[in-house]
């Protein structure tokens, strides 16, 4: 198998104001890369400020990793309730990738890639064209509901409908999923994507493929904190696509990684 790769920004994230971390689907989903031992990429974007940090907080994941930088890095101000509910605010928006990043290159290995933008603005559809030559790509829905504008999170469906036309599998949450079908989740198959999995927090995930759908029950974890979770499924279940297992057993197969990286159990 060629490798696997997975391609976002990172963010500065700061957590009921606490100090700034990284963040980002480039470092949650290489560290769950990272336990599952498959031969991976990851090409990550940053600003400017932070660009040398970060490089250093990548190379401890130890998988390869390439590094744009440009602009202001992203940054999130969140917080979870006694719920696990989260409030987010966007305070920067970071630049876009741009059409001739990563290096073709360091792509052309690449036959399955995972794109997690963290806003609208992160990857345009020529851009994920490029991506998506010759390999199979997967999309967090995140990057089509969410607005580029600072302050409060904002979501809406106002997004390039071309951008699916590059997309062979869809990851999206309860909420995205809400937003983009006005509340009807049966109707994401509308949005022509042929394997979409919705996620459903600790109450598992729901396979879509060619219209049917399947439930995948979770084990319930308590975690005070479940960044990242959403990012080390969509990579896990990726991973397991590639390596031959039909969907119902890939999202089987990453609720168990999710579970283990929550519960700390993961080596």
């Amino acid at each position: 198998m060629r490798p696997l790769a997975v391609i976002g920004h990172l963010s500065r994230d700061i957590v009921a104001g606490s100090a700034p971390r990284i963040g980002g689907a480039p470092w949650y989903a290489g560290r769950a890369l990272r336990v599952l031992g498959e031969d991976a990429v990851v090409f990550a974007k940053c600003g400017d400020t932070e660009r040398a940090a970060f490089q250093r907080k990548l190379a401890t994941i130890g998988l390869p990793a390439s590094l744009s930088h440009g602009g202001s890095t992203t940054q999130f101000s969140f917080a979870y309730d006694d719920h696990g509910v989260r409030t987010m605010r966007l305070d920067t928006a970071g630049e876009p990738w741009q059409l001739n990043e990563p290096p073709s290159g360091l792509l052309r290995r690449v036959e399955w890639l995972h794109v997690a933008p963290l806003l609208r603005s992160d990857f345009d559809a020529a851009v994920l064209e490029r991506l998506g030559s010759g390999r199979r790509v997967s999309l967090d829905a995140q990057g089509l509901v969410r607005r580029p504008e600072p302050g409060p999170l904002a979501l809406d469906t106002e997004f390039d409908r071309e951008l699916l036309r590059h997309v062979s599998i869809l990851k999206v949450s309860e909420e995205e999923a809400d937003m983009l079908t006005d509340g009807n989740r049966d109707a994401l198959p509308e949005l022509g994507v042929p394997e979409i999995v919705l996620t459903l927090g600790p109450r598992g995930s729901i396979v879509f493929v060619h219209g049917r759908a399947e439930e995948i029950p979770a084990r319930r974890v308590d975690t005070a904190d479940p960044t990242g979770a959403g990012d080390s499924f969509a990579v896990a279940y990726l991973l397991a696509r590639s390596n031959g297992h039909a969907p119902a057993s890939a999202a089987r197969r990453a609720t168990a990684l999710v579970a283990a990286l929550l519960m700390g159990t993961a080596r």
